[in-house]
């Protein structure tokens, strides 16, 4: 015969079972709901972030009659992109954008390795007083700079000039990038120094042989953004240059726009050839860019 305490403890320790029974959720686990509402934001962010290049793209390919409408895939042509080529200097702002960018990227890396090298590994007079100005730097905005720059600029005739606006963007690109380089130079074990000396090396040949091959990732970085900033910038390009046969791509764009309309079909052809260079840095430099960043955030 079962006794009244032992039916209670059957009844207590059927509920505790059944709740056992349940499936447990791991930590960090997602309930259905929570996984379908987090791929539904992922969707609604992607399509976000894609429509303006593919509206770009498309309409790119469409006939002037088309280029306002949502028509995207009737009479698809070429058109633009042959007349861009053909009818304009497309090709002569590509060539000068290309040596702007390429010595901007080439000086912008050299400058700003050195100088966050040098910043990290060494003590000299003013040192502090240096990182200062290369952080206050960046905190003026364009439209503060165009003047003095520009003054600057006129005065040792470099106006229309692509040394004018490559020495501009360097003082854009070289502050940002030697603090990033500084951090990341940190992040490298002072023995290694060491050791380069002891081999009988200069300052500079450990910088050379040792240094900057472990720095790969940093330098990826200083790369893609002194490329960027040179291949992108708008408003020092305009200011600066003149003339058809000077104009970078940033300025030859707004040729295609005036008071009366814009013309856009060449300009997004014009747009989304531009854009491929920047990719295929992009593409480049990608594997290093997550490593070198955060490499270079460690240590201020």
């Amino acid at each position: 015969m079962t006794t009244a305490p032992a039916r209670a403890a059957r009844r207590s320790a059927a509920p505790a079972a059944r709740h056992s029974a349940r499936k447990v959720r791991l930590r960090g686990e997602r309930s259905p709901l929570a996984s379908a509402g987090l791929h539904l934001t992922l969707i609604v962010a992607s399509v976000i972030a894609v429509f303006p290049v593919l509206w770009v793209l498309l309409t790119s390919l469409k006939p002037a009659a088309y280029a306002t409408t949502t028509d995207f895939f009737k009479d698809t042509t070429f058109e633009n992109y042959t007349n861009l080529i053909k009818d304009t200097e497309f090709l002569t702002w590509f060539g000068n954008s290309v040596v702007v960018a390429g010595l901007t990227t080439v000086l912008g890396v050299f400058v700003s390795a050195t100088t966050g090298y040098a910043v990290s590994r060494f003590r000299f007079p003013g040192k502090r007083g240096l990182m200062w100005t290369l952080l206050i730097t960046q905190m003026f905005p364009v439209a503060v700079l165009i003047v003095p720059i520009y003054n600057i600029m006129s005065g040792l005739g470099l106006l229309n000039q692509p040394a004018g606006l490559v020495i501009t963007y360097l003082t854009i690109a070289v502050p940002f990038c030697a603090w990033m380089m500084k951090g990341f130079f940190d992040t490298i074990p002072r023995e290694i120094d060491e050791s380069g000396q002891v081999d009988g090396l200069t300052p500079f040949g450990t910088f050379w042989r040792l240094i900057l091959p472990l720095a790969k990732p940093g330098l990826a970085v200083t790369a893609f953004y002194s490329f960027i900033t040179a291949w992108g910038e708008v408003a020092y390009a305009s200011a600066f240059m003149v003339g058809d046969e000077n104009l970078t791509l940033a300025g030859g764009l707004q040729k295609f726009v005036n008071q009366y309309g814009a013309q856009w079909g060449p300009m997004t052809a014009a747009s989304v050839l531009i854009a491929i260079p920047a990719a295929l840095v992009f593409l480049f430099a990608q594997r290093h860019l997550v490593t070198g960043m955060s490499a270079g955030a460690v240590k201020g």
